[in-house]
């Protein structure tokens, strides 16, 4: 099993989100796991969304095949951790909201996942890492 990992520098712009999705595409579909690609796509969307709405800096997207998972990584210039990566509450959005439902779709959707901030490691620039993991379909196969 390959193991293997991608950094990409995304810069404070919208159109990041659609570079950060087609890498992502691109990385997943070239290492055969195109079954994770929906689910990964949707979430790495909604992180990378998170970051350029709430950050005013560049951002870092890491993907990472990991033993029998894939982690997916966003860095961005804003410390404030938000529920459910903090271990709050996410509020409940207005039903006619357009906003508020991104976190709760990787809270839903992910294995696993996680945040913490980033102090002096970037380079002295502070931030925080917002993190999921999706399981591998394929290591559940070769255990049986």
């Amino acid at each position: 099993m390959d193991l293997w990992t991608y950094t990409l520098q995304l810069p404070h712009d919208a159109r990041a989100v659609r570079i950060a999705r087609l890498t992502l595409r691109t990385v997943l579909t070239t290492h055969g796991l195109g079954e994770l690609l929906d689910p990964t796509e949707l979430l790495t969307s909604e992180l990378v969304t998170n970051a350029y709405r709430h950050s005013s800096g560049p951002s870092l997207l890491r993907v990472r095949s990991m033993a029998n998972r894939l982690r997916i990584g966003v860095w961005d210039t804003n410390p404030t951790i938000p529920p459910p990566f903090a271990n709050g509450t996410l509020p409940v959005p207005e039903p006619d909201s357009e906003q508020g439902r991104g976190l709760m779709l990787v809270r839903r959707w992910a294995d696993n996942y996680g945040g913490y901030e980033m102090g002096e490691e970037l380079g002295g620039r502070r931030g925080k890492l917002l993190w999921f993991e999706i399981l591998r379909r394929d290591a559940f196969d070769m255990a049986a």
